[in-house]
Parts: C-alpha cells; sequence; structure tokens
C-alpha cells in the first residue's frame, strides 16, 4: 500500500457517504473505479464492493464536499452540537460513563 494516500485512520473515505459519485468502470467483479472530484484528487480512485453503498434517492440526506470542508490532508473536524443521551455503567470497581453526541454533518437515528 505504499504511495496510497488514505483520509484518516478508518480507510480511503473516512467521511463515508458525503455524496454520490459515478462509478466509472467495473474492474472484475469485485472492484469498481470511481470519478472522483478534483479534491480527493490524491484518494486512488478504486474501491472495493464491499465499501461502496447505493446512493439514496432524497438529495437533502446527500452531504457536499463543500459544505464538510475537507482540508488537503484530506481529513475534516467534527464539531459537537448537543448531548443526546448520558448513561453510567457499573462494573465491579469502576463506573463507565457512556454519552450519546449529536454531531454537526450527521442525521439523528
Amino acid at each position: 500500500m505504499k504511495g496510497v494516500k488514505r483520509s484518516g485512520k478508518k480507510g480511503k473515505l473516512s467521511p463515508r457517504y458525503i455524496s454520490p459519485y459515478r462509478i466509472s468502470k467495473r474492474i472484475g467483479n469485485i472492484a469498481s473505479e470511481l470519478e472522483l472530484p478534483q479534491v480527493l484528487a490524491s484518494v486512488h480512485p478504486v474501491f472495493h464492493i464491499s465499501m461502496l453503498k447505493k446512493c439514496i434517492g432524497d438529495p437533502s440526506l446527500i452531504i457536499s464536499t463543500e459544505d464538510i470542508g475537507i482540508k488537503d490532508s484530506l481529513s475534516y473536524e467534527e464539531i459537537p452540537v448537543q448531548i443526546l443521551d448520558c448513561q453510567v455503567r457499573k462494573l465491579r470497581t469502576k463506573e463507565v460513563t457512556s454519552v450519546k453526541v449529536h454531531w454537526r454533518n450527521q442525521f439523528v437515528v
């Protein structure tokens, strides 16, 4: 994987499903080459089919790359909007706090 730039710790497109990209050609049965915008020109355009998701038909659910503000390092900053839920789980010797946060550019499910 030398020379392949990644956009974060979790793979090529860390901000997942941010915009629909057209498939330019199929490479075998398990890979596809995508038409990526110029902002993502340093990302290798070939993806395994398990990393792709069908395009959502509702355009209001699609987030464009300009709205997120992708930097030159292919990363972006998440900003918390509000805390949705907070739980404290008691273990044998300690307590663990879990917090559910609503982030900007994310949908509440």
